[in-house]
């Protein structure tokens, strides 16, 4: 009885001793896997309902006019792949963000052949209606082939708000350990100014919205919140909160308002796109670009941001071919025919032998 009881514990030390380390296996193992992602600094979206890890993330609707363009004027049909499924072709095919979503002040874009005429006409073009110089063109291969495009789009924006804001002490901002120079409005700031300001919502300390308006008409909205969502569901969020909201549209007397200077330039090649045949075509996109510059202060935002792409027959410049190695070095078969059937047949897996 003795022996029994014994056995019995040491089956429950054991059980219990494999559970506890089969438990902390698998949390290892989970925190390993949580560690292993990286977390970019930055990331450019293709669209608005692309999900991302980035600590920063910006969309501008650039490249989606491009896009666009390629859909609509070159292949005919939504983008895909025969090589396999893509998320943000997927996306982009939506077409949710348009031409027509933009005043046709702010924005340029060409359609061409590849040529040395068509990189100087769309300099031309942005230098006449925007007063620019374009940071990716000389990126492009214009060298002028069969049925090979050059899809180009320049966004620009320039606008002051109604009212220039004070700047404010320098400070933190999300724990970081350097200093921020900040702008906005104080306790005891002008009430012209202070009236400059719409309050969309203020729920609680964590979730507020407010609109600064602009002398050209642009609306800029800043929305704090902890929500993880896409951006395309935050600006959705927002909008329901302000509709939703009953309380002061306006900064009392005893609001205070306060945001950052930003200011940055980035690029992003969209390679995930590239050197992929498109479906249903004869056109492959060898080289697709978006650039973004924003900038805003105290006084008002600057954005310039261009897309370019360059699509072409599956054999165009620019595509990369990977080499294939037709290595018969194990096991393999050879057929002979003459008409309708093989008149020999053999399956080799040893050469040595038949040497």
């Amino acid at each position: 009885m003795r022996k029994l009881f014994i056995l019995l514990i040491s089956v429950l030390f054991l059980g219990s001793f494999m559970s506890a380390y089969a438990f902390n296996f698998c949390f290892w193992k989970k925190n390993k896997t949580v560690q292993s992602v990286k977390v970019e600094d930055f990331e450019i979206l293709p669209t608005m309902d692309t999900v991302s890890i980035a600590k920063n993330q910006v969309w501008v609707g650039t490249f989606q006019l491009i896009w666009n363009d390629l859909i609509n004027e070159i292949i005919k049909h939504p983008v895909e792949y025969t090589t396999g499924k893509s998320d943000m072709a997927k996306a982009l095919n939506k077409m949710d963000f348009k031409s027509s979503d933009l005043n046709e002040s702010s924005f340029y874009k060409k359609l061409g052949l590849a040529s040395p005429k068509l990189k100087k006409e769309i300099e031309k073009a942005i230098k006449d209606k925007f007063n620019e110089k374009s940071d990716i063109l000389d990126k492009f291969d214009w060298t002028p082939a069969e049925q090979k495009y050059i899809l180009y789009a320049m966004l620009k924006k320039d606008f002051e708000y109604i009212e220039v804001f004070e700047k404010l002490d320098d400070d933190k901002f999300n724990g970081s350990n350097g200093m921020v120079k900040y702008f906005g409005v104080k306790k005891d700031s002008l009430v012209r100014v202070k009236i400059s300001v719409g309050v969309l919502f203020y729920n609680n300390e964590k979730d507020y919205a407010i609109r600064l308006l602009s002398k050209q008409g642009d609306n800029v909205y800043l929305y704090r919140t902890n929500d993880s969502k896409t951006l395309d569901k935050l600006y959705s969020d927002m909008i329901t909160k302000s509709k939703n909201y009953k309380g002061k549209k306006y900064l009392a007397k005893k609001d205070e308002f306060k945001a950052p200077f930003i200011e940055f330039k980035k690029e992003r090649d969209f390679s995930e796109l590239c050197n992929k045949p498109i479906k249903n075509s004869q056109f492959m996109i060898s080289k697709a670009l978006e650039t973004v510059q924003f900038k805003m202060t105290e006084t008002g935002v600057k954005l310039k941001s261009e897309a370019g792409m360059m699509v072409g027959l599956t054999c165009a410049p620019g595509y990369v071919e990977k080499p294939r190695y037709f290595y018969f070095n194990d096991k393999y078969v050879i057929f002979l025919q003459e008409k309708d059937k093989p008149y020999f047949a053999m399956k080799i897996e040893d050469a040595k032998a038949l040497q």
